[in-house]
């Protein structure tokens, strides 16, 4: 059985494709099309369906449209209709700037009438003609499901998770009408205990203060999350007053007066101290609530483990808070937390309710991200042939890669599948020595990041408590831990201004070339740890193809790249 998850109706579209209960391909649409988010410059442009992605997963498994024998969409329209009843159909406007549909939803008609025509949109490639490339000579065969917004986040931690049974919470910004929602997985049953209506969302929250603080996109308050370390507490007091928890799974936004705390920056303003202690505020409002939720629902459940999602699960030094706080005895977040992981929270959930619902065996745990596509060495070298590059192949890449890190060169590091999620796990990735506290700043210069933004440490799973306190097992770079004082000078580029880290633990099994090139650099330097960051330069997704390698490369000042068995070097 073959079952297709697709995320289209917000930002981060993506597909997935889960076969007899396994995940076989998850990906992100940008990755293909290389336009952040997968999303053109119109809010929630859900006429896009993420057909690159799709097609990936289809020929990941040798599998045509016509194969799939359920689609699970991770939106759910009939939720916004107001209990007027859900249209069976709604004329499909080719253009955004049409003639708005009439219906009863309280959103734009226009998105919602998008989101109920989905299933013709893939049948028939409309609008971007690729019906040719995607749909069969008959009718496809597919049953079409909805699959509400919470339910594919919740349903792509539980049913990832490495826990038998465990405690389910979902936090974002928005779903069809919540922005919060608690279950419990026990005994393969999986049950919704409650969720938090709209409009009241941390995720918005937060949302808001990004752009107070003049980030251009909503998908930037993991810089907020950055910045907030440098910043004092004056203004925590304020804000809580807008962040209240009342107990039994309920808290209330209101609006925060951020405008009486500084004026709103615009983006390339210099950021001042004040906008530092407004994120500061943020954040630490955040982590209390948080904290209460999960205090409130490891008793609602009496569960000992946790399994997280939604895009407020990515704020790594929240989740570092609460596994400090030891709520539950575990905490998983699942790597892909934002709205890009329903496309695979829906397949599974899909997958197996098809499969039987509650009596259907679980198939699948998730061990690793590398859910995307790889390249063979033949289409490598073929693409290198064709840019007319320079190339050697080093008998052991690993050793020589790590001798040019210790040696303080940058290195882009293009290996295996992709990363499935917004992290660069060591299959896209660029790398560096911690050695040095100006690598720090190199990094941001390549990237052309704020100089405040910290760059994360990847470091062998073996040693990892030695050089993280508290560290044993973090492959996904999504908690952060305190650096001690004598290890933090020894890796000076990999420690926040706050003594933290945001970890990458790297086991041989996960990703053994990785964990080769790892222990080579501690063999030259006796440091088991090296500078992960993102294969990818401002404004641009995290590099898909040789050819994305290579434009990077060649356009920015890496000095090294190690494509494949292959690596190419500019001139020092």
């Amino acid at each position: 059985m073959n079952t297709l998850g697709i995320n289209a109706a917000f930002h981060d579209s993506s597909a997935c494709l889960v076969v007899d209960g396994n995940v076989v391909a998850a990906a992100e649409e940008e990755r293909f099309t290389q336009i952040k988010h997968g999303k053109r410059p119109v809010p929630f442009s859900a006429w896009e369906l993420p057909y690159h992605a799709i097609d990936y997963c289809l020929a990941e498994a040798d599998l045509h449209i016509g194969d799939v024998d359920h689609v699970a969409y991770s939106f759910a329209p009939e939720l916004l209709v107001n209990g007027s009843g859900m249209p069976r159909e709604i004329t499909l406007p080719l253009e955004p700037s049409a003639i708005r549909v009439a219906n009863r939803a309280p959103w734009d008609a226009l998105f919602l009438s998008y989101v109920v025509n989905a299933p013709r949109q893939l049948a028939g490639g409309v609008p971007h003609h690729l019906h040719r490339r995607l749909s069969t000579t008959s009718t496809p065969r597919w049953q079409w499901h909805y699959v509400s917004h919470h339910l594919a986040h919740q349903a792509s931690a539980f049913l990832a998770a490495p826990f038998d049974d465990c405690a389910v919470l979902t936090i974002d910004g928005r779903g069809e009408n919540t922005s919060t929602q608690y279950g419990a997985f026990r005994n393969g049953r999986y049950e919704r205990l409650d969720d938090v209506p709209l409009p009241h969302s941390l995720g918005l929250f937060y949302e808001d203060v990004t752009r107070h603080l003049g980030f251009l996109h909503s998908s930037d308050e993991y810089k907020v999350m950055a910045l907030a370390s440098y910043g004092t507490p004056r203004f925590v007091d304020v804000l809580a007053e807008h962040v209240r928890w009342q107990g039994d799974g309920r808290y209330v936004v209101d609006t925060p007066p951020l405008a009486s705390l500084c004026a709103p920056r615009a983006p390339g303003e210099p950021f001042l101290p004040v906008h530092a202690d407004v994120a500061h505020a943020a954040q630490r409002v955040l982590e209390h609530t948080v904290l209460e939720i999960a205090k409130w629902l490891r008793t609602a459940t009496g569960q000992r483990n946790l399994a997280m999602a939604g895009g407020v699960a990515l704020n790594c030094v929240m989740n570092g808070k609460l596994r400090e706080a030891r709520v539950f005895d575990d905490i998983w977040v699942q790597p892909a937390a934002g709205d890009a992981g329903t496309a695979l929270g829906a397949a599974l959930w899909i997958d197996r309710e098809a499969r039987g619902g509650d009596a259907a065996p679980r198939r699948y745990t998730m061990r690793d991200a590398y859910l995307g596509p790889q390249y063979s060495p033949d289409e490598i070298e073929a693409a290198l042939r064709h840019a007319r590059v320079r190339y050697d192949t080093p008998d052991d890449l690993p050793d020589a890669i790590a001798k040019r890190l210790a040696d303080d060169r940058i290195v882009g590091w293009f290996q295996g599948r992709m990363e499935f999620g917004p992290r660069a796990l060591g299959a896209r990735s660029i790398l560096a020595s911690p050695l040095s506290a100006a690598m720090q700043s190199r990094l941001n210069e390549l990237k052309d990041r704020e100089d405040f933004r910290p760059v994360a440490p990847a470091v062998l799973a073996e040693a990892a408590a030695d050089w993280f306190e508290g560290c044993a097992d973090s492959p996904y770079m999504l908690f952060v831990h305190r650096v001690p004082d004598d290890r933090r000078a020894r890796i000076p580029a990999a420690c926040h201004a706050d003594g933290s880290a945001r970890v990458q633990t790297v086991s041989r099994a996960a990703n053994p070339l990785y964990h080769d090139l790892i222990d080579a650099f501690a063999r030259r330097t006796g440091v088991p740890v090296v500078i992960n960051t993102s294969f990818n330069t401002r404004g641009k997704p995290i590099v898909c193809t040789p050819r994305d390698a290579l434009e990077c490369f060649f356009t920015s000042p890496l000095d090294v790249l190690a494509i494949g068995p292959y690596m190419i070097e500019k001139t020092p």
